[in-house]
């Protein structure tokens, strides 16, 4: 059964020329991950998400693991609870799991990529390093991917059915009492040509402009989906990086510049966030 279904309906616009009205008509269901269907489409998501790293990431054992606690997390289909998701989002913990192959591998990763930032790397150090997984302060691993057409209103549903389960995990003594949350997620990076080209294309009508790209902190970079800007306000630490195994980029080069973003944030903070999700992106009656 599904926990929730959410209508989505933009045929609304506040510009009348009918040749830049849109009409998206679906219905997107809410389920608890599926470990009888979901592998394929979770592994697909995982890579993407790691992009270029993929290969640095042992992905079944990250499908394998997410599938293996189906009450907490949640996955958006289209088609009932027997089609592929199209966007999952879930937690992890990185101190109960740290032996998985690919806990650590996702450890190793990030330590690797906050190494850029020494007061970052200090921090996730003593978190997820040897000492601080012996330690009492467990870091959950928020792993959030969709595909690139989603809209962001599924978000906020998403973000508050999960703190939701936890908070039931908690309640029935399972391991999810999370000190932090650490989440890696994607960014593009634009050219100033780039920049001036998207802006002469982005839509006009108000409502759209709630999901237009905005960049973040640095000229020229952009999230991949628009709630990462709302995580990296309230992270304690961020950073951008370039994908390790990304191949040198050409002047004429086709496809966009792609990195990935690491971010730190207190578990204290999550409600804070539902809150901001809810206001931005939540959609209307």
């Amino acid at each position: 059964m599904a926990k929730r279904k959410l209508h989505k309906d933009d045929a609304d616009s506040d510009n009348d020329d009918a040749s830049e009205r849109s009409l998206v008509d679906v219905d997107f269901e809410f389920f608890d991950p599926n470990p009888e269907i979901d592998y394929l489409a979770l592994k697909r998501l995982a890579t993407q998400l790691f992009s270029a790293d993929a290969e640095l990431i042992q992905l079944n054992d990250l499908a394998d693991l997410i599938l293996s606690q189906p009450l907490v997390g949640t996955t958006v289909k289209c088609d009932g609870r027997e089609s592929d998701p199209y966007a999952v989002l879930t937690v992890l913990n990185l101190h109960v799991h740290q032996n998985n192959p690919a806990v650590k591998s996702l450890i190793e990763y990030a330590l690797n990529k906050s190494s850029l930032d020494p007061a970052f790397h200090a921090t996730l150090q003593g978190l997820v390093g040897p000492a601080g997984l012996a330690s009492q302060n467990h870091v959950g691993l928020i792993f959030s991917e969709r595909l690139i057409n989603m809209p962001v209103q599924v978000v906020p549903h998403m973000y508050r059915m999960l703190t939701d389960e936890i908070q039931w995990a908690i309640d029935d003594n399972e391991p999810y009492r999370f000190t932090h949350y650490l989440i890696i997620s994607r960014i593009y990076k634009l050219t100033p040509e780039e920049e001036a080209e998207l802006q002469a294309m982005a839509p006009r009508n108000k409502r759209q402009k709630q999901i237009t790209p905005q960049p973040s902190s640095m000229p020229g970079v952009y999230p991949f989906h628009p709630e990462d800007e709302d995580i990296r306000k309230i992270a304690t630490h961020s950073l951008d990086y370039n994908f390790t195994k990304a191949q040198p980029r050409g002047e004429d080069a086709f496809g966009l510049d792609m990195g990935g973003r690491i971010a730190l944030f207190a578990a204290s903070s999550m409600p804070q966030l539902v809150n901001v999700l809810q206001e931005k992106y939540s959609a209307p009656p």
